[in-house]
Formats: structure tokens, C-alpha cells, sequence
């Protein structure tokens, strides 16, 4: 909002200082600063009113160190999160880019979903939450708008710089500008839609999911290829969304973590909608995804700034409505930047809390089924409680693990150039 009012005070009445707000890095650094004060001052405000209100979730006797000490802790505070997100990036974001918006409708719509599970938790005295039918279906209902947008909205394009002894005749005319290059060869201009992606570790750094139906012809792969976008699409919204939720089992752990995959998206973001660093670099120049660094400063400050509260000892939990938004939120962006591939790697902490709850229950029920006694690999799953069996303490639990999630956002950043 702000964007739009000072470029009309400008253009109108040529206020001074009133172009500050063209600059991305300006208005990311203001969204920062407002979502870690909204933060601060809204968290405090409201951990107060929802320990009046006796907002807390029942804490599950799974006999682990400090669990009593944890009842009555507020939680919902996933609230505080989403408006430290939502009120800078409304304020400094350009509102009418397709990636702000569907960042936007992202963070809300998983919002509620995680809100409505801890209301039935809370208030309805329902420890099971929300049906995890009716999660999935919110789930699969957001992979279906992000992922047919993406397709077919006309904004999402990937520009290429294609040299004229290479260019195709179609590349040429379809080129939307042309300039001479150092030594003198035209360079075009190519705005494409496409399902291409970045994979990371091989040469060209391209993988088309069309590719995938390498049984039809080229032009009929191209052709159905969305189905396979938007599957994937869903399917990733829906494992980190859920990922995340499993993080957020020891006080500070799935906060910190996301700060530090939020903050490693604005910086891919930036690089990506930026035509002078993609071509440094080698990778996708994806036109208005310069924006998406406001919204990646905002959730850095939000997530930054409820680790106040949520830092060891906990004064408030994030609950789904955190949980669940912040997961998908990762998710989303990483797609839109043509990064959802990296997040294996980007995500590592996520990928292993969601692997041994997968590992632990199948081996179980196969052991159960062969021995006729289930056997267990972690002490306790997700991961975090198998090192709070051992003795760990939360605190260093999760210093250790922000330690490896720095390193994987490290590697995930090196893929840029390793081929």
C-alpha cells in the first residue's frame, strides 16, 4: 500500500525521498524491522490475552524431561507470526504481483486451517484437532490454486538470454527486446511459460517435468505436462506443510528453522528476479519475483521475532495455526522460485523429523506383523524426543539443529554454482 502511495505522492507532486520506496532492498529492510516490532509489541500483548482466555493446549504425557513444566503454556501464538507477515508485506509489497498475492492467500488459507485445528483442541476439549481428512483436503485445495496459477497466469515467465548464432527463428520473433552485445552478436529476449525447474548437482541445472512423459511426443508431453506440474506442485505443499508441523515439538525448533530457510529464499529471490545477478550466476531470470524478497524479510522478522516468546522456556506455542502456515509458506516460495527441488536439502530438518515418524511407525508395524512384538529404530519419534530420551536438553537439541540447518542453507545455496 505504502509502494503505491508514495509513488503517487511522487509522480504527483514530486515529493523528495518518495522514490526510496522503488528500491526492493529499502522496502525488504522497513518489512523486516516492522515484523519484528509487530512481533514484540502484538506478542506480548497477545500471550497475555490468551492466557487469560486459558488458551492452552493439553501437553501429552510422553515422559520426557520438563514436560509438567510446559502446561498451561498459551499456545495459538502462530498468530503473532502471520500478522508480522501479513501487515508488512500488505504495507511495503507491490499487491498486485502474482507471487505477493499468492504468498498472501498461502499464508492466510493455511492460517485457518492450522487456527481452526487448535480451536477444536482448545475449546471443544478435542485432543485429535482438526481430521487429518480435512487438513489434506485444505492442503490439496491450496497445491490446486498455486499450482494451476503458476501454469497458467500470465505474469509467471522465465526469460532467457539467447545469443543470436544459437537463437531459433521462433526465439527471435517471439523475443520481446533485442540489444547488441560486447562483441557485437544480438542478444534476445525470450519470455517463456514453462514447467522447467532447477535441479541441483548436473550441468545445465534444468529439468522440464514434462520430460517426465517421455513416452509421448514432444509437443503432447508439453501439452500435459501441467498435470504433472500441479501434481507435484500439491504433493510438496502438502509434505512440508505437514514436516513443519512435526518440527515445532521443543520450544524455538521450528521457528528458528524457518528463519533460516526464510532467509535463504529472500536471498534466491533476489538473485533470481534480478537480471544482472541471474546471468551472473547461470540460473532462471524469472521477471517480478523480485518482490518475494519483501515478503522473505517479513517472515524472517516474524519468525525472528517469536523466537522472544517461544525461546526455552516457551511463554507461548505456535500450534498449527504457526505450524502449518510456515510450513507451507516454504513450500510455496521454493516453487515459485523454481527451487522446489533444492528443498530436501534446503529443508533437512524438516526431511529427517518427517522421516523417522515414517520410518518409526512402518517398522514398528512390520516387526509387530513378523515377531508378533512391534520394534522401535528411534527411542521416540519425531526426531528431536529420540535426543531428548538420550538426555539432551531442548536448548542444545535445538542449537544443534539450527547448526545443521545453517549448514544445509550453506550447501543449498553452493548447488547455485556446483554443477
Amino acid at each position: 500500500m505504502l509502494y503505491y502511495l508514495f509513488r503517487y505522492l511522487e509522480e504527483k507532486f514530486n515529493l523528495p525521498g518518495a522514490g526510496v520506496f522503488e528500491f526492493i532492498s529499502f522496502r525488504a529492510g522497513m518489512a523486516i524491522i516492522l515484523s519484528l516490532v509487530i512481533s514484540l509489541l502484538f506478542g506480548k500483548t497477545l500471550i497475555e490475552k490468551l492466557r487469560n482466555l486459558q488458551v492452552a493446549e493439553t501437553i501429552r504425557n510422553l515422559g520426557l524431561t520438563g514436560e509438567e513444566g510446559k502446561k498451561g503454556t498459551p499456545t495459538m501464538g502462530g498468530l503473532i507470526i502471520i500478522a508480522a507477515i501479513l501487515i508488512p508485506t500488505l504495507l511495503f509489497a507491490r499487491l498486485r504481483n502474482i507471487y505477493v498475492i499468492l504468498m498472501i492467500v498461502t499464508t492466510v488459507w493455511l492460517g485457518l486451517i492450522g487456527f481452526l485445528d487448535d480451536y477444536i483442541k482448545v475449546f471443544k476439549k478435542d485432543k485429535a484437532g482438526l481430521a487429518g481428512k480435512f487438513k489434506v483436503i485444505g492442503q490439496l485445495g491450496l497445491g490446486l490454486i498455486v499450482g494451476f496459477t503458476l501454469y497458467m497466469n500470465d505474469e509467471v515467465l522465465v526469460r532467457k538470454f539467447v545469443r543470436e548464432s544459437v537463437a531459433t527463428q521462433h526465439e527471435k520473433e517471439i523475443a520481446t527486446k533485442s540489444y547488441p552485445a560486447s562483441d557485437g552478436e544480438m542478444i534476445y529476449e525470450v519470455d517463456n511459460k514453462s514447467t522447467i525447474t532447477t535441479i541441483p548437482f548436473v550441468k545445465n541445472h534444468e529439468f522440464d517435468y514434462a520430460d517426465i512423459l517421455f513416452f509421448l511426443d514432444k509437443d503432447k508431453a508439453h501439452k500435459w505436462s501441467w498435470i504433472i506440474y500441479v501434481l507435484i506442485v500439491t504433493f510438496i505443499i502438502i509434505a512440508v506443510s505437514n514436516a513443519a508441523n512435526l518440527t515445532d515439538g521443543i520450544d524455538g525448533l521450528a521457528a528458528g528453522t524457518s528463519a533460516i530457510i526464510g532467509a535463504t529464499l529472500a536471498l534466491l529471490a533476489f538473485v533470481s528476479g534480478n537480471a544482472i545477478f541471474a546471468d551472473y550466476l547461470k540460473i532462471m531470470f524469472i521477471p517480478f519475483q523480485g518482490e518475494l524478497v519483501v515478503f522473505g524479510a517479513a517472515l524472517v522478522g516474524a519468525c525472528v521475532g517469536f523466537l522472544w516468546y517461544n525461546s526455552y522456556p516457551a511463554q507461548v506455542f505456535m500450534g498449527d495455526t504457526g505450524s502449518l502456515a510456515l510450513g507451507g509458506i516454504i513450500a510455496v516460495f521454493a516453487i515459485m522460485l523454481r527451487k522446489e527441488l533444492l528443498i530436501p536439502i534446503l529443508c533437512g530438518i524438516f526431511l529427517a523429523e518427517n522421516l523417522s515418524v515414517v520410518l518409526q511407525v512402518g517398522y514398528f508395524k512390520y516387526t509387530k506383523r513378523k515377531y508378533g512384538e512391534g520394534r522401535r529404530i528411534f527411542k521416540m519419534s519425531p526426531l528431536h524426543h529420540h535426543y531428548q530420551k538420550l538426555g539432551y536438553s531442548e536448548p542444545k537439541i535445538v542449537v544443534r539443529f539450527l547448526i545443521v540447518s545453517i549448514m544445509l542453507a550453506i550447501l543449498t545455496l553452493i548447488t547455485i554454482k556446483l554443477r
